[in-house]
């Protein structure tokens, strides 16, 4: 739920969410029925939409308890559900008429006569797959009705299987990505080991840690957001269920800020990339979007990400209040990031414990401390790392 609000706060249209069931991040911390409940009345509330995660590729199992599962969505009623599967998709007409249905990611949808399919089965949008090019995408959109809506992925983690249909991860691990539970074995290191020699390992050496041959680089399209829209994309998803609040209001600000400027007929700002590359993340590609990226896309590091800042506090609903994060003390600057305007740095001058006396330093708990500066609200504080 954090995340969700600091989503919309920091400029979402719409977000998407799962039930502990049926969705692709069974690791999140996902949402009961009543969780689902207020998701939806806080997003409604401010005239935003959300949709309903339903995309794993189900068993037997999961269709006994689906029919149940899709009547509560009709009653909690949000705006569409994302689905991967045709089955699901089919018990979802039947047990939630009145839900819109969007073609996950999931289903690989890679040309107009699938996305054609889809959109007779029902589907007012199509979530495209991960691996078209622009140029697919212009001719996709040229040839579908226009009240076909088409969604694509802008930023977030990529996977080196057929958009997410990974089997990897079952066969290593008993842990399947088609039900939501991924151990990532694309991120590990990997050797070779000859038939002969058993027990000597030989590594594939790209550099001194490693090499790992199946690992992505993480994908990032802010500076060709018009190029997306002349191609007809209607929405774009960012991913980040699996990351830090901080993580999705800075993305979600910069995307927001990008889109904004090209309404307004500006040109891209680099500083939007830069604080992109504040938050937590693998190197940039394009993935597929120019054409098959080969080596363009591989990470030779070894899983790990690349981080700028840390955030040491939140702005709390009370006016002058913080809670704290990471230590921090007075004297520091630190940069505030804030809904609505453009980052910008404070002097730590004074400031309280929760019985008003002056204190040098907040230690790393959380705990509310008050600063003699006004921050807006929803506001996260963040020091630069050295």
């Amino acid at each position: 739920m954090e995340k969700l609000r600091y989503a919309i706060w920091y400029g979402a249209d719409a977000v998407y969410a799962a039930y502990r069931s049926f969705g692709l991040r069974a690791a999140s911390e996902n949402f009961d029925e009543q969780g689902l409940k207020e998701a939806i009345a806080f997003c409604h509330a401010r005239g935003k939409k959300i949709y309903i995660t339903v995309n794993i590729f189900p068993g037997a199992d999961d269709l006994k308890v689906l029919p149940s599962f899709f009547e509560m969505l009709e009653d909690l009623g949000p705006d569409g559900l994302i689905i991967a599967d045709l089955g699901v998709m089919a018990m979802a007409k039947r047990y939630a008429p009145r839900l819109p249905i969007h073609i996950s990611t999931q289903a690989n949808v890679t040309n107009y006569e699938a996305a054609m399919v889809y959109h007779q089965l029902g589907a007012s949008r199509i979530v495209l797959a991960r691996e078209m090019p622009l140029a697919d995408i212009l001719d996709l959109r040229a040839r579908l009705p226009k009240e076909v809506e088409l969604e694509c992925f802008a930023h977030g983690a990529m996977c080196v299987a057929y958009s997410g249909r990974c089997l990897l991860s079952a066969a290593m691990t008993a842990r399947s990505g088609n039900r939501g539970a991924c151990a990532q074995p694309c991120r590990w290191n990997y050797a070779l080991m000859e038939q002969q020699r058993p027990g000597e390992y030989f590594p594939m050496e790209e550099d001194e840690r490693g090499t790992y041959v199946f690992n992505s680089k993480d994908l990032c399209l802010i500076e060709y957001l018009k190029e997306l829209e002349q191609a007809g994309i209607a929405s774009l998803k960012i991913e980040g269920r699996m990351k830090s609040f901080y993580y999705v209001a800075c993305v979600t600000q910069a995307y927001r800020r990008a889109l904004t400027d090209l309404r307004e007929g500006k040109p891209f700002d680099p500083a939007l990339l830069e604080e992109l590359r504040a938050v937590s993340h693998r190197d940039y590609t394009t993935g597929f979007l120019f054409g098959a990226p080969g080596g363009e896309a591989q990470n030779p590091d070894n899983g790990g990400y690349i981080r700028k800042t840390d955030v040491v506090a939140v702005a709390s609903e009370n006016p002058g209040w913080i809670i704290q994060k990471n230590k921090f003390q007075v004297g520091e600057t630190l940069r505030v990031l804030s809904p609505d305007r453009l980052p910008y740095e404070i002097k730590i001058e004074q400031m309280f414990d929760q019985s008003g006396a002056p204190i040098d330093s907040a230690p790393h708990a959380e705990m509310a401390v008050r600063l003699e500066a006004e921050l807006p609200p929803h506001a996260i504080l963040r020091r630069e790392r050295q």
